[in-house]
Protein backbone atom coordinates (compact mmCIF):
# COMPACT_ATOMS: atom_id res chain seq x y z
CA UNK A 1 0.00 0.00 0.00
CA UNK A 2 3.21 2.36 1.27
CA UNK A 3 4.60 1.74 -2.67
CA UNK A 4 1.42 2.49 -4.38
CA UNK A 5 0.68 5.65 -2.59
CA UNK A 6 4.64 6.40 -3.34
CA UNK A 7 3.69 5.77 -7.49
CA UNK A 8 0.75 7.74 -7.33
CA UNK A 9 2.43 10.79 -5.64
CA UNK A 10 4.96 10.58 -8.39
CA UNK A 11 2.34 10.19 -11.50
CA UNK A 12 0.70 13.59 -9.55
CA UNK A 13 4.06 15.48 -9.87
CA UNK A 14 4.38 14.19 -13.20
CA UNK A 15 1.17 15.72 -14.95
CA UNK A 16 2.04 19.20 -12.40
CA UNK A 17 5.37 19.56 -13.96
CA UNK A 18 5.38 21.92 -16.52
CA UNK A 19 8.54 22.39 -18.45
CA UNK A 20 10.05 26.00 -17.75
CA UNK A 21 9.98 28.40 -20.61
CA UNK A 22 12.93 28.92 -23.24
CA UNK A 23 14.57 31.90 -21.65
CA UNK A 24 15.90 34.16 -24.97
CA UNK A 25 19.71 34.05 -25.57
CA UNK A 26 20.89 37.06 -23.73
CA UNK A 27 22.63 39.62 -26.58
CA UNK A 28 26.13 40.02 -25.64
CA UNK A 29 27.23 43.55 -26.18
CA UNK A 30 30.15 45.78 -26.97
CA UNK A 31 31.37 48.21 -24.52
CA UNK A 32 30.41 51.19 -26.62
CA UNK A 33 27.06 49.19 -27.44
CA UNK A 34 26.22 49.26 -23.58
CA UNK A 35 27.63 53.09 -23.49
CA UNK A 36 25.04 53.93 -25.92
CA UNK A 37 22.69 52.18 -24.54
CA UNK A 38 22.94 53.99 -20.77
CA UNK A 39 23.27 56.79 -22.46
CA UNK A 40 20.05 56.90 -24.70
CA UNK A 41 18.40 55.52 -21.43
CA UNK A 42 19.67 58.64 -19.56
CA UNK A 43 18.61 61.08 -21.99
CA UNK A 44 15.08 59.61 -22.08
CA UNK A 45 15.13 60.08 -18.00
CA UNK A 46 15.97 63.73 -18.44
CA UNK A 47 13.74 64.30 -21.09
CA UNK A 48 11.34 63.39 -19.21
CA UNK A 49 11.96 65.46 -16.65
CA UNK A 50 12.68 68.30 -18.20
CA UNK A 51 9.05 68.01 -19.89
CA UNK A 52 7.59 67.57 -16.43
CA UNK A 53 9.92 70.69 -14.90
CA UNK A 54 9.01 72.64 -18.12
CA UNK A 55 5.19 71.94 -17.35
CA UNK A 56 5.17 73.59 -13.97
CA UNK A 57 7.40 76.41 -15.05
CA UNK A 58 4.47 77.01 -17.47
CA UNK A 59 1.49 76.54 -14.72
CA UNK A 60 3.58 79.34 -12.99
CA UNK A 61 4.22 81.77 -15.98
CA UNK A 62 -0.15 81.81 -16.74
CA UNK A 63 -0.62 82.27 -13.15
CA UNK A 64 2.55 85.34 -12.73
CA UNK A 65 1.65 86.76 -16.36
CA UNK A 66 3.39 85.56 -19.57
CA UNK A 67 7.16 84.75 -19.85
CA UNK A 68 7.60 83.69 -16.26
CA UNK A 69 8.96 80.43 -17.33
CA UNK A 70 9.87 79.68 -13.43
CA UNK A 71 7.73 80.55 -10.41
CA UNK A 72 9.98 82.75 -7.72
CA UNK A 73 8.98 81.91 -4.15
CA UNK A 74 8.13 85.21 -2.74
CA UNK A 75 10.24 85.76 0.66
CA UNK A 76 8.76 84.65 4.05
CA UNK A 77 9.78 84.44 7.53
CA UNK A 78 9.92 80.67 6.80
CA UNK A 79 12.46 80.20 3.90
CA UNK A 80 14.43 82.88 5.35
CA UNK A 81 15.55 85.00 2.25
CA UNK A 82 17.18 87.79 3.79
CA UNK A 83 15.80 89.82 1.04
CA UNK A 84 15.59 93.02 3.94
CA UNK A 85 19.26 91.91 5.20
CA UNK A 86 21.03 95.62 5.76
CA UNK A 87 23.34 96.14 2.81
CA UNK A 88 25.71 97.57 5.62
CA UNK A 89 25.80 93.67 6.50
CA UNK A 90 26.15 92.69 3.26
CA UNK A 91 29.07 95.17 3.23
CA UNK A 92 30.73 93.68 6.21
CA UNK A 93 31.09 90.23 4.59
CA UNK A 94 33.11 92.57 2.79
CA UNK A 95 36.01 91.53 4.97
CA UNK A 96 35.32 88.61 3.10
CA UNK A 97 35.71 90.74 -0.02
CA UNK A 98 35.01 92.38 -3.06
CA UNK A 99 31.45 91.95 -5.19
CA UNK A 100 32.04 88.78 -7.70
CA UNK A 101 32.38 89.53 -11.67
CA UNK A 102 29.68 89.00 -13.85
CA UNK A 103 31.26 86.85 -15.86
CA UNK A 104 32.23 83.22 -16.01
CA UNK A 105 32.41 81.99 -12.59
CA UNK A 106 35.00 78.64 -11.71
CA UNK A 107 32.86 76.14 -10.53
CA UNK A 108 29.09 74.77 -10.48
CA UNK A 109 28.09 71.02 -9.26
CA UNK A 110 26.94 68.50 -11.08
CA UNK A 111 24.74 67.65 -8.03
CA UNK A 112 23.20 70.35 -6.50
CA UNK A 113 21.27 72.17 -9.54
CA UNK A 114 23.88 75.35 -10.59
CA UNK A 115 24.10 75.72 -14.02
CA UNK A 116 25.80 73.14 -15.81
CA UNK A 117 24.41 70.37 -13.31
CA UNK A 118 21.71 68.29 -14.21
CA UNK A 119 20.25 68.89 -17.25
CA UNK A 120 16.36 68.14 -15.78
CA UNK A 121 17.09 71.83 -13.76
CA UNK A 122 18.91 73.43 -16.62
CA UNK A 123 16.71 72.75 -19.87
CA UNK A 124 18.21 72.17 -23.22
CA UNK A 125 21.23 74.22 -22.95
CA UNK A 126 22.27 72.98 -19.40
CA UNK A 127 21.52 69.40 -20.68
CA UNK A 128 24.18 69.92 -23.70
CA UNK A 129 26.55 71.00 -20.85
CA UNK A 130 26.00 68.46 -18.92
CA UNK A 131 26.28 65.58 -21.23
CA UNK A 132 29.95 67.23 -22.45
CA UNK A 133 31.37 67.49 -18.93
CA UNK A 134 30.12 63.45 -18.86
CA UNK A 135 31.81 63.10 -21.90
CA UNK A 136 35.08 64.20 -20.92
CA UNK A 137 34.77 63.15 -17.73
CA UNK A 138 37.82 60.76 -16.50
CA UNK A 139 35.95 57.36 -15.11
CA UNK A 140 38.22 56.71 -12.38
CA UNK A 141 37.37 60.18 -10.66
CA UNK A 142 33.68 60.57 -12.09
CA UNK A 143 32.16 60.09 -8.21
CA UNK A 144 33.60 63.46 -7.95
CA UNK A 145 32.06 66.62 -8.16
CA UNK A 146 32.99 67.86 -11.69
CA UNK A 147 33.89 70.96 -12.52
CA UNK A 148 31.54 73.07 -14.27
CA UNK A 149 32.16 76.62 -15.75
CA UNK A 150 29.23 78.41 -14.64
CA UNK A 151 27.69 82.24 -14.57
CA UNK A 152 26.37 84.52 -12.09
CA UNK A 153 23.00 85.28 -13.54
CA UNK A 154 22.86 80.55 -13.84
CA UNK A 155 23.46 80.68 -10.11
CA UNK A 156 20.99 82.48 -9.47
CA UNK A 157 18.15 81.66 -11.63
CA UNK A 158 18.65 77.54 -11.44
CA UNK A 159 20.26 76.84 -7.98
CA UNK A 160 17.50 75.78 -5.62
CA UNK A 161 18.70 77.45 -2.36
CA UNK A 162 20.51 80.65 -3.91
CA UNK A 163 17.24 82.78 -3.12
CA UNK A 164 17.19 81.47 0.30
CA UNK A 165 20.31 82.51 1.60
CA UNK A 166 22.01 85.33 3.47
CA UNK A 167 23.61 87.87 1.04
CA UNK A 168 26.88 87.71 2.56
CA UNK A 169 26.65 83.86 2.22
CA UNK A 170 25.78 84.50 -1.70
CA UNK A 171 28.34 86.58 -2.27
CA UNK A 172 31.24 84.62 -0.72
CA UNK A 173 29.85 81.23 -2.58
CA UNK A 174 30.53 83.17 -5.79
CA UNK A 175 33.66 84.12 -4.71
CA UNK A 176 34.78 80.94 -4.01
CA UNK A 177 33.60 80.04 -7.61
CA UNK A 178 35.32 82.39 -9.49
CA UNK A 179 38.69 81.28 -7.30
CA UNK A 180 38.94 84.84 -5.92
CA UNK A 181 39.19 83.32 -2.06
CA UNK A 182 42.01 80.64 -2.04
CA UNK A 183 43.53 78.53 0.70
CA UNK A 184 42.18 76.85 3.34
CA UNK A 185 42.75 79.05 5.99
CA UNK A 186 41.44 81.93 3.83
CA UNK A 187 38.74 80.06 3.02
CA UNK A 188 37.37 79.00 6.20
CA UNK A 189 37.72 82.77 8.14
CA UNK A 190 35.61 84.31 5.14
CA UNK A 191 32.94 81.10 6.02
CA UNK A 192 32.92 82.33 9.76
CA UNK A 193 32.63 85.87 9.40
CA UNK A 194 29.48 85.10 6.58
CA UNK A 195 27.62 83.45 9.12
CA UNK A 196 28.42 85.40 11.70
CA UNK A 197 26.76 88.27 9.33
CA UNK A 198 24.15 85.82 8.93
CA UNK A 199 23.18 85.17 12.76
CA UNK A 200 23.23 88.81 13.22
CA UNK A 201 20.45 89.32 11.03
CA UNK A 202 18.38 86.23 11.86
CA UNK A 203 15.27 86.41 12.72
CA UNK A 204 13.57 83.03 14.37
CA UNK A 205 9.97 82.57 12.85
CA UNK A 206 7.14 82.81 14.97
CA UNK A 207 6.16 79.13 16.56
CA UNK A 208 10.00 78.07 15.77
CA UNK A 209 13.14 77.60 18.28
CA UNK A 210 16.02 79.44 17.34
CA UNK A 211 18.72 76.99 18.22
CA UNK A 212 16.87 74.42 15.33
CA UNK A 213 15.92 76.70 13.19
CA UNK A 214 18.89 78.21 12.85
CA UNK A 215 20.53 75.21 11.92
CA UNK A 216 18.21 74.88 9.26
CA UNK A 217 19.51 77.66 7.93
CA UNK A 218 23.23 77.08 8.12
CA UNK A 219 22.21 73.85 6.69
CA UNK A 220 20.85 75.78 3.98
CA UNK A 221 23.91 78.61 3.51
CA UNK A 222 26.54 75.37 3.39
CA UNK A 223 24.68 73.53 0.61
CA UNK A 224 24.74 76.45 -1.07
CA UNK A 225 28.80 76.57 -0.61
CA UNK A 226 29.06 72.92 -1.61
CA UNK A 227 27.58 74.09 -4.70
CA UNK A 228 29.86 76.48 -5.82
CA UNK A 229 33.23 74.40 -4.23
CA UNK A 230 33.52 71.53 -1.71
CA UNK A 231 34.30 72.27 1.65
CA UNK A 232 37.94 72.21 3.18
CA UNK A 233 38.81 69.81 6.18
CA UNK A 234 39.08 73.22 7.90
CA UNK A 235 35.68 74.17 6.68
CA UNK A 236 34.01 71.06 8.00
CA UNK A 237 35.64 71.35 11.44
CA UNK A 238 34.28 74.74 11.95
CA UNK A 239 30.94 74.30 10.75
CA UNK A 240 30.64 70.96 13.59
CA UNK A 241 31.66 73.72 16.03
CA UNK A 242 29.15 75.61 15.04
CA UNK A 243 26.07 73.74 15.11
CA UNK A 244 27.12 71.85 18.08
CA UNK A 245 27.58 75.43 19.72
CA UNK A 246 24.27 76.66 18.65
CA UNK A 247 22.04 73.17 19.30
CA UNK A 248 23.42 73.56 22.86
CA UNK A 249 21.53 77.05 23.05
CA UNK A 250 19.16 77.11 26.06
CA UNK A 251 15.73 77.83 24.28
CA UNK A 252 14.71 79.83 27.42
CA UNK A 253 17.44 82.36 26.07
CA UNK A 254 16.11 85.67 24.78
CA UNK A 255 16.84 86.36 20.81
CA UNK A 256 19.09 89.36 20.57
CA UNK A 257 21.53 87.51 24.12
CA UNK A 258 21.48 83.85 22.10
CA UNK A 259 22.62 85.92 18.77
CA UNK A 260 25.29 87.84 20.57
CA UNK A 261 26.52 84.45 22.55
CA UNK A 262 26.78 82.72 18.89
CA UNK A 263 28.60 85.30 16.82
CA UNK A 264 31.60 85.77 20.07
CA UNK A 265 31.91 81.98 19.66
CA UNK A 266 32.72 82.58 15.82
CA UNK A 267 34.87 85.70 16.71
CA UNK A 268 36.67 83.14 19.62
CA UNK A 269 36.87 80.23 17.14
CA UNK A 270 38.72 82.62 14.38
CA UNK A 271 41.32 84.02 17.02
CA UNK A 272 42.22 81.13 18.78
CA UNK A 273 42.00 78.09 16.42
CA UNK A 274 42.85 80.37 13.57
CA UNK A 275 44.66 83.46 14.12
CA UNK A 276 46.36 82.83 17.44
CA UNK A 277 47.09 78.95 16.46
CA UNK A 278 48.79 80.50 13.46
CA UNK A 279 51.01 82.70 15.11
CA UNK A 280 52.76 80.10 17.81
CA UNK A 281 53.06 77.90 14.94
CA UNK A 282 55.30 80.12 12.88
CA UNK A 283 56.90 80.56 16.21
CA UNK A 284 57.57 77.12 17.00
CA UNK A 285 58.69 76.39 13.10
CA UNK A 286 61.23 79.34 12.73
CA UNK A 287 63.22 77.30 15.64
CA UNK A 288 63.69 74.39 13.27
CA UNK A 289 65.50 76.74 10.61
CA UNK A 290 69.26 77.72 10.85
CA UNK A 291 71.77 80.46 8.95
CA UNK A 292 72.70 79.47 5.41
CA UNK A 293 69.85 77.30 5.17
CA UNK A 294 68.63 76.08 2.06
CA UNK A 295 65.15 75.92 1.81
CA UNK A 296 62.61 74.37 -0.17
CA UNK A 297 59.17 75.42 -0.97
CA UNK A 298 56.25 74.01 -3.32
CA UNK A 299 53.25 76.64 -4.60
CA UNK A 300 51.87 78.93 -2.38
CA UNK A 301 51.39 78.81 1.50
CA UNK A 302 50.39 81.61 3.74
CA UNK A 303 51.60 79.66 6.89
CA UNK A 304 55.00 78.90 5.15
CA UNK A 305 55.24 82.53 3.64
CA UNK A 306 54.68 83.78 7.60
CA UNK A 307 57.42 81.35 8.71
CA UNK A 308 60.06 82.28 6.19
CA UNK A 309 59.22 86.25 7.00
CA UNK A 310 59.20 85.82 10.73
CA UNK A 311 62.86 83.60 10.58
CA UNK A 312 64.07 86.63 8.40
CA UNK A 313 63.06 89.41 10.90
CA UNK A 314 64.74 87.43 13.34
CA UNK A 315 68.15 87.61 11.45
CA UNK A 316 68.21 84.23 9.59
CA UNK A 317 69.89 84.33 6.61
CA UNK A 318 68.66 81.90 4.23
CA UNK A 319 67.90 81.54 0.72
CA UNK A 320 64.32 79.94 -0.19
CA UNK A 321 64.14 77.17 -3.70
CA UNK A 322 60.32 78.09 -4.96
CA UNK A 323 59.51 74.96 -6.75
CA UNK A 324 55.84 75.34 -9.26
CA UNK A 325 54.00 73.81 -11.58
CA UNK A 326 51.09 74.81 -14.16
CA UNK A 327 48.37 75.27 -14.18
CA UNK A 328 48.17 77.51 -11.15
CA UNK A 329 51.79 78.40 -10.87
CA UNK A 330 50.98 80.12 -7.45
CA UNK A 331 55.04 80.15 -6.87
CA UNK A 332 54.78 82.93 -8.56
CA UNK A 333 52.95 84.87 -5.80
CA UNK A 334 55.34 83.05 -3.03
CA UNK A 335 58.46 84.36 -4.94
CA UNK A 336 57.48 87.77 -5.53
CA UNK A 337 56.71 88.52 -1.96
CA UNK A 338 59.75 87.36 -0.42
CA UNK A 339 61.62 89.31 -2.99
CA UNK A 340 59.99 92.27 -1.52
CA UNK A 341 60.72 91.52 1.92
CA UNK A 342 64.62 91.22 0.62
CA UNK A 343 65.02 87.60 1.00
CA UNK A 344 67.51 85.32 -1.11
CA UNK A 345 64.79 83.22 -3.66
CA UNK A 346 65.48 80.83 -6.78
CA UNK A 347 62.51 79.76 -8.99
CA UNK A 348 62.06 76.93 -10.69
CA UNK A 349 59.39 74.39 -12.20
CA UNK A 350 58.92 71.03 -10.60
CA UNK A 351 60.40 69.56 -13.90
CA UNK A 352 63.74 70.55 -12.08
CA UNK A 353 63.69 69.12 -9.00
CA UNK A 354 65.77 66.09 -8.96
CA UNK A 355 68.42 69.11 -10.08
CA UNK A 356 68.33 71.16 -6.95
CA UNK A 357 67.59 68.88 -4.80
CA UNK A 358 71.09 68.03 -3.47
CA UNK A 359 71.88 71.77 -2.04
CA UNK A 360 68.61 71.63 -0.29
CA UNK A 361 69.14 71.49 3.62
CA UNK A 362 65.41 71.18 4.41
CA UNK A 363 61.90 71.26 2.60
CA UNK A 364 59.24 73.48 4.41
CA UNK A 365 55.37 72.40 3.38
CA UNK A 366 52.06 73.53 3.72
CA UNK A 367 49.12 71.22 4.03
CA UNK A 368 45.58 71.27 3.25
CA UNK A 369 44.71 68.56 6.16
CA UNK A 370 46.09 66.14 7.76
CA UNK A 371 44.59 62.92 8.17
CA UNK A 372 44.41 60.32 11.32
CA UNK A 373 46.70 57.91 9.91
CA UNK A 374 49.41 60.96 9.29
CA UNK A 375 49.33 61.15 5.33
CA UNK A 376 48.95 64.89 4.73
CA UNK A 377 46.28 66.36 1.56
CA UNK A 378 48.46 69.29 -0.02
CA UNK A 379 48.46 71.07 -3.51
CA UNK A 380 48.78 68.68 -6.23
CA UNK A 381 52.67 67.71 -6.73
CA UNK A 382 53.42 68.28 -2.89
CA UNK A 383 53.70 64.25 -2.78
CA UNK A 384 56.48 64.21 -5.73
CA UNK A 385 58.12 67.44 -3.63
CA UNK A 386 57.80 65.13 -0.07
CA UNK A 387 59.26 61.56 -2.16
CA UNK A 388 62.27 63.53 -4.10
CA UNK A 389 63.06 65.23 -0.83
CA UNK A 390 62.82 61.34 0.82
CA UNK A 391 64.95 60.22 -1.43
CA UNK A 392 67.65 62.28 -0.99
CA UNK A 393 67.77 62.31 2.41
CA UNK A 394 66.47 65.80 2.93
CA UNK A 395 63.73 66.69 6.08
CA UNK A 396 60.42 67.18 5.20
CA UNK A 397 58.03 69.55 7.65
CA UNK A 398 54.84 70.00 7.12
CA UNK A 399 53.43 73.27 8.62
CA UNK A 400 49.49 72.58 9.85
CA UNK A 401 47.11 73.66 12.59
CA UNK A 402 45.45 71.38 14.05
CA UNK A 403 41.85 72.94 13.19
CA UNK A 404 42.83 71.22 9.38
CA UNK A 405 43.51 67.77 11.53
CA UNK A 406 40.11 65.27 10.47
CA UNK A 407 39.76 61.99 11.99
CA UNK A 408 39.58 59.67 8.65
CA UNK A 409 41.72 57.43 6.99
CA UNK A 410 42.98 58.25 3.28
CA UNK A 411 45.39 56.18 1.71
CA UNK A 412 45.90 57.69 -1.66
CA UNK A 413 44.29 60.70 -3.72
CA UNK A 414 41.12 58.97 -5.49
CA UNK A 415 38.32 58.43 -2.84
CA UNK A 416 38.09 62.19 -1.76
CA UNK A 417 40.06 65.06 -3.85
CA UNK A 418 38.38 67.98 -6.05
CA UNK A 419 38.68 68.55 -9.73
CA UNK A 420 40.00 72.29 -11.09
CA UNK A 421 39.21 73.01 -14.78
CA UNK A 422 40.95 70.64 -16.87
CA UNK A 423 40.48 73.77 -19.53
CA UNK A 424 43.40 75.22 -17.70
CA UNK A 425 45.66 72.46 -19.01
CA UNK A 426 44.84 72.97 -22.75
CA UNK A 427 47.16 76.22 -22.46
CA UNK A 428 50.18 77.73 -21.44
CA UNK A 429 49.83 81.31 -19.60
CA UNK A 430 51.62 83.71 -22.01
CA UNK A 431 52.57 80.90 -24.52
CA UNK A 432 49.50 81.26 -27.21
CA UNK A 433 52.13 79.20 -29.72
CA UNK A 434 51.67 75.98 -27.44
CA UNK A 435 47.34 76.15 -27.07
CA UNK A 436 47.69 72.66 -29.33
CA UNK A 437 45.30 71.30 -27.33
CA UNK A 438 42.88 74.59 -27.72
CA UNK A 439 40.63 72.26 -29.56
CA UNK A 440 40.20 69.41 -26.88
CA UNK A 441 36.87 69.68 -26.10
CA UNK A 442 35.70 68.51 -30.16
CA UNK A 443 37.73 65.28 -29.38
CA UNK A 444 35.27 62.83 -28.01
CA UNK A 445 38.19 60.07 -26.89
CA UNK A 446 39.96 63.34 -24.85
CA UNK A 447 39.65 63.54 -21.27
CA UNK A 448 42.05 66.32 -19.63
CA UNK A 449 42.59 65.71 -15.32
CA UNK A 450 42.84 68.79 -13.04
CA UNK A 451 43.14 67.44 -9.67
CA UNK A 452 43.49 70.20 -6.86
CA UNK A 453 45.58 68.10 -4.48
CA UNK A 454 47.79 64.62 -3.65
CA UNK A 455 47.94 62.21 -0.54
CA UNK A 456 51.57 62.52 0.98
CA UNK A 457 52.28 59.53 2.53
CA UNK A 458 53.07 59.58 6.43
CA UNK A 459 56.42 57.72 5.82
CA UNK A 460 57.73 60.68 3.66
CA UNK A 461 57.33 63.06 6.33
CA UNK A 462 59.78 64.12 9.13
CA UNK A 463 57.76 66.30 11.10
CA UNK A 464 54.42 68.10 11.55
CA UNK A 465 54.90 71.91 13.10
CA UNK A 466 51.03 72.74 15.05
CA UNK A 467 50.51 74.93 17.60
CA UNK A 468 51.05 72.42 20.26
CA UNK A 469 54.63 72.00 19.00
CA UNK A 470 56.21 69.58 16.87
CA UNK A 471 54.65 66.07 16.58
CA UNK A 472 55.64 62.78 14.03
CA UNK A 473 52.57 61.52 11.82
CA UNK A 474 51.96 58.64 14.28
CA UNK A 475 51.31 60.75 17.09
CA UNK A 476 48.22 63.19 15.11
CA UNK A 477 45.25 60.59 16.82
CA UNK A 478 46.71 61.96 20.25
CA UNK A 479 45.90 65.39 18.44
CA UNK A 480 42.56 64.91 17.21
CA UNK A 481 41.52 63.03 20.34
CA UNK A 482 42.11 66.57 22.61
CA UNK A 483 40.81 68.43 19.34
CA UNK A 484 37.59 66.64 18.99
CA UNK A 485 37.41 66.64 23.01
CA UNK A 486 37.95 70.50 22.39
CA UNK A 487 35.11 71.30 20.06
CA UNK A 488 32.68 69.25 21.44
CA UNK A 489 32.85 71.63 25.11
Amino acid sequence: QQQQQQQGAGRRAAREYREPPERPERLQLTKAQRREQQEAQRAKKEAERAAKLGGKGQAGGGKGGAGAGKATPAPSSDNHSFADAPARRANDAGEAGRPPPAGDVRRGSNEKGLAGGKAGRLGKAGAREGDLAAMHSVQLFSHLQQFQAVSVEGVMANSEVAAQVHPAVLQLGLRYADGSVRGASARCVAMLVAFRTLVQDYVTPEGKVLSRDLTAVLNTSIQFLVECRPLSAGMGNAIKYLKTQVSKLDIGMAEPAAKAMVADLIDNYIQEKIVFAGDVLVRNAVVKLKDQDVILTYAFSSVVLAVLLKAFEEGLRFRVVVVDARPGLEGRELLRRLLAAGISATYVHINSLAYVMPEITQVLLGASSVNSNGTVMSRIGSAAVAMAADAAGVAVIICCETFKFVAKVQLDSITANELGDPAALATVRGRPDLARLGAWQEQPDLALLNLMYDAMPAEYVSVIITEFGAIPPTSVPVILKEYLLDISM
